[in-house]
């Protein structure tokens, strides 16, 4: 996993060893922008198999550019049970390889590259979901566990 330090939703410092040796594999996800149609549609089935995800081993963490105030918004319109983090920088986003051109409009931009990078217990890169089915992303992840 690569090093990061960035604040979650509550303005907390939040580090890649944080989730390192904890005993639980770390899903961290990368996502464009709060209360956008795609990312919330995302967290919501997030949300709705946190259960299930927790009880499979995962913490579950969301990623984006937009501020810990927008996140802490987010998090509560929608009742999200995990962590949001706010890489206002793009450096963790870099790091990770979710930052990079994409088509918007029929322009090429540079944005976050929704994508979804799965840890072992040791912060092992085990997977990355590039192509995440928005509406059913929880059930994507546990369908396609090793």
């Amino acid at each position: 996993m690569p090093a990061f330090e960035v604040l979650d939703q509550d303005g907390n410092a939040v580090r890649s060893e944080d989730f390192i040796g904890k005993g639980r594999k770390t899903i961290i996800y990368f996502y464009p922008k709060d209360n956008t149609s795609g990312c919330t549609a995302e967290a919501c089935s997030l949300r709705d198999n946190y259960a299930a995800l927790t009880a499979a081993g995962y913490n579950v963490v969301g990623v984006s550019k937009d501020s810990a105030k927008s996140h802490a918004g987010f998090r509560a319109k929608h009742a999200l049970p995990f962590t949001l983090l706010a890489d206002t920088t793009t450096q963790m986003l870099q790091d990770f390889g979710a930052w990079g051109e994409k088509k918007m409009y029929g322009k090429t931009v540079y944005g976050t590259l929704r994508r979804t990078f799965i840890f072992s217990e040791d912060g092992t890169l085990e997977r990355i979901i590039e192509k995440v089915d928005t509406k059913n992303a929880g059930t994507q992840i546990l369908s396609e566990e090793n």
